[in-house]
C-alpha cells in the first residue's frame, strides 16, 4: 500500500512538478496551495505519512501548527538557503533546497518515510515491553504473594506443632501476635514491616520445641542451670528459623525478643535500636499477656497492674517509644482482643 504524502507548494507549476515525480515513483499525493488548505486536510482525518510544505509562516504554514498535533507525521521543508536553519528549528526533520532535481526529493522522501516507520517500531517495541514487563511483574508479584502465602501456612504449622506441646503457648503466641500488631499498627509502620514482625510475634517462643519437657513444665521455679537452658530458647529458635531466607527478619526477631533496652537481657545482651524494632514491640506484647494470664505459680494480673509495670520498667526492660504508644492507647482493645482469640483458640 503506497504512503500518502501531502505536499503544500504555493507556486502551482512548482506543486505540480513535485506530485509528478513522486507519484511516479509509487506514492499517492494530496496537494494544497497554502497553509490554511493543508491544515483542512490534515483535519479532515485523512492520514498522511509525510508532510512536504514550502510555507513556514504561523498560521498559514503547517509546520508549527501540525508538530504538536500530529507528532509522527515528519516534515520535509522545501526552502532557500537562508531560511534552512529555522525550518530545523521550529521541528522539520530535513529540508530540500531549491532547486533540486527528482533523485534528490525521492531521496529525502525515502529518508523520512525510513525515519518515521523506526519511530513507530520502537515506540511500539517499548510499547510491548512496557506491557510484558508489568505482566511479568505482575505474574512474580501473585508468586511471590502465593509462596509468602506458603510460608505462612508452614509457620502456622510450625506454631501448631509447639502448641500440641504446650497449649497454653499456642494461646499465648497468638495473643502477643495481635497485641504486637497493634501496637505497630499505632506507631504507623508500614504493611510490609508489620508482617515481619508479625510472623516473629507468632513464632517467638518456637524454639521451645527444643527445651525439654522437664524444664518447659516445671511447676516450681527454676534453678539457675535450668533457666540457663531456658534462656537457649531464643538462640534455638532463630536457629531453626534461619534456615528458610523468607523468615529471616523474623528469626532476628525470635532471637532479640528477651534482650532489654538497658543491655542487661539475653542471650546478646543488646542494648537499644541494636535491638530490632520488631523484638522491641514483641517484649511489650510479651509482657502484657504475661502478665493478664494465668500461670501454674500465680494468678492473672490486671491489665492496669500490666500497664503499670511496663511503664515503670521503660527504658530499663523495655523501648521509652513503644511504651509510649502502649500506654496511649485505648484499654479496651486488650481486652477485646483477648476476648476474640480465646473464642477461636
Amino acid at each position: 500500500m503506497p504512503e500518502h504524502i501531502l505536499v503544500v507548494e504555493n507556486e502551482e507549476p512548482m506543486r505540480h512538478l513535485i506530485v509528478s515525480m513522486l507519484a511516479s515513483a509509487g506514492y499517492d499525493c494530496r496537494e494544497a496551495g497554502d497553509g490554511l488548505e493543508a491544515l483542512t486536510l490534515l483535519d479532515s482525518g485523512e492520514e498522511f505519512e509525510l508532510l512536504l510544505s514550502n510555507l513556514m509562516i504561523d498560521g498559514e504554514a503547517p509546520l508549527a501548527a501540525t508538530k504538536e498535533r500530529f507528532p509522527d507525521m515528519p516534515v520535509v521543508m522545501i526552502i532557500d538557503v537562508s531560511v534552512a536553519l529555522n525550518a530545523i528549528r521550529y521541528g522539520a526533520y530535513d529540508y530540500l533546497l531549491k532547486p533540486f532535481d527528482r533523485e534528490q526529493l525521492l531521496a529525502v522522501v525515502r529518508r523520512t518515510l525510513e525515519y518515521r516507520r523506526l519511530k513507530l517500531e520502537n515506540r511500539a517495541y517499548q510499547t510491548n515491553l512496557e506491557a510484558l514487563v508489568t505482566a511479568r511483574t505482575e505474574q512474580l508479584r501473585q508468586a511471590v504473594t502465593t509462596l509468602e502465602y506458603s510460608y505462612d501456612i508452614s509457620l502456622q504449622f510450625l506454631g501448631d506443632s509447639l502448641g500440641l506441646k504446650d497449649t497454653e503457648t499456642e494461646g499465648h503466641s497468638k495473643r502477643v501476635t495481635a497485641f504486637t500488631i497493634s501496637i505497630a499498627r499505632a506507631m504507623g509502620l508500614s504493611a510490609d514491616q508489620i508482617r515481619v514482625i508479625a510472623r516473629g510475634a507468632f513464632l517467638h517462643d518456637v524454639g521451645k520445641i527444643a527445651i525439654p519437657d522437664a524444664i518447659l513444665f516445671k511447676p516450681g521455679a527454676l534453678t539457675v542451670s535450668e533457666m540457663a537452658v531456658m534462656h537457649q530458647h531464643c538462640v534455638k529458635g532463630f536457629e531453626i528459623l534461619k534456615k528458610a531466607p523468607f523468615v529471616a527478619e523474623a528469626g532476628e526477631i525470635v532471637y532479640a525478643h528477651q534482650e532489654k533496652f538497658d543491655g542487661t537481657g539475653y542471650p546478646r545482651g543488646l542494648r537499644g535500636n541494636e535491638i530490632p524494632l520488631g523484638a522491641r514491640i514483641v517484649a511489650v506484647a510479651n509482657t502484657l499477656d504475661a502478665m493478664t494470664s494465668d500461670r501454674p505459680y500465680r494468678a492473672a494480673q490486671s491489665l492496669a497492674a500490666a500497664r503499670e509495670e511496663i511503664r515503670v520498667w521503660a527504658g530499663r526492660q523495655f523501648d521509652p517509644d513503644v511504651v509510649d504508644v502502649f500506654l496511649g492507647m485505648p484499654e479496651n482493645i486488650w481486652t477485646d482482643l483477648r476476648k476474640d482469640i480465646g473464642a477461636n483458640v
